[in-house]
């Protein structure tokens, strides 16, 4: 069983939106509910369990707002998808959906997925409702800065504010905030590595990307923000009390990005696509060092 053979055998007029949303490459909704996962298991009390029924609520969030964020991403971007060989088969770039029937699903995911934050506590529904302005803006910043990566990375990890506020009522800034800059230097390593598949259409077609910005210096930029993620997750640990397994899940994290930036290939795109797809590892382990930190 896989994702892309769900969104196959799904019936024919509704594969395109299934497309849209990307529920056929689920690699990208890993990497926005594992920091969620992360907030949830630190805020869990000390020999306890994480919340199953909030990590389920986070879940089914995950899938609607990445699904909503990959629709508003195409709504932007469909006349430089055409372009570029990877992206021309998007459903909008291709002709299968309209603009306008991608705004009604975008509107059907952006309600459920209000439907679900409604679930929350107030603090939590007004934090989740004011990241909608990065996720609106993020497919923008392309156009503009070559640090685009940089503001996926504060979209994709607000799960990690998020998470301990649901289960909290608020945030504990001292260990929400080293969390979510751990994410942050996580995105960006692994959205340069992704970075790297499409630099040549985008030197054609005129965006911009950490991969073009690095370029033959991307190694010692993934290392730097590699670094930064480790001591953040040091530094988040220490002040919620973890213990011995945490350190250990952020060292086996250390070593496992390390071999991923030795290893790299940055001129071979199915090489970016596979150090890119690792990334849920990273987030498995460190959600899989929480939960036993707590234990």
């Amino acid at each position: 069983f896989s994702a892309a053979e769900l969104v196959r055998a799904a019936p024919g007029p509704l594969q395109p939106y299934l497309r849209l949303m990307r529920l056929h490459q689920p690699a990208g909704t890993w990497l926005l509910y594992l920091p969620c996962t992360w907030s949830i298991g630190l805020a869990a009390e000390p020999g306890c369990l994480p919340d199953g029924h909030m990590l389920a609520l986070f879940g089914i969030g995950a899938v609607l707002m990445r699904g909503a964020g990959c629709t508003i991403n195409d709504m932007w971007d469909r006349d430089y998808d055409r372009k570029v060989a990877r992206t021309a088969s998007r459903p909008l770039a291709a002709g299968d959906i309209s603009t306008f029937q991608s705004f009604v699903f975008l509107g059907g995911q952006l309600s459920l997925a209000l439907c679900v934050l409604l679930c929350l506590n107030y603090y939590s529904i007004f934090l989740g409702a004011a990241s909608l302005s990065l996720v609106i803006t993020y497919p923008l910043m392309k156009r503009i800065t070559y640090w685009p990566q940089l503001v996926l990375g504060l979209t994709f990890n607000w799960g990690a504010l998020l998470g301990w506020s649901a289960i909290k009522g608020s945030c504990e800034w001292s260990v929400c905030l080293p969390l979510y800059l751990a994410g942050v230097m996580w995105t960006l390593v692994y959205d340069t590595i992704y970075a790297h598949q499409d630099k040549r259409d985008d030197i054609v077609i005129g965006v911009k990307s950490t991969a073009l910005q690095f370029k033959e210096d991307t190694k010692q930029w993934l290392s730097g923000f590699s670094l930064a993620m480790l001591l953040s997750l040091c530094m988040a640990g220490i002040n919620c009390n973890q213990t011995f397994p945490y350190y250990s899940a952020v060292a086996a994290i250390g070593a496992h990005l390390a071999h991923q930036i030795y290893t790299l290939d940055i001129d071979k795109p199915e090489d970016c696509w596979k150090k890119f797809a690792s990334n849920r590892t990273v987030g498995v382990l460190l959600f899989t060092g929480i939960v036993l930190g707590n234990l």
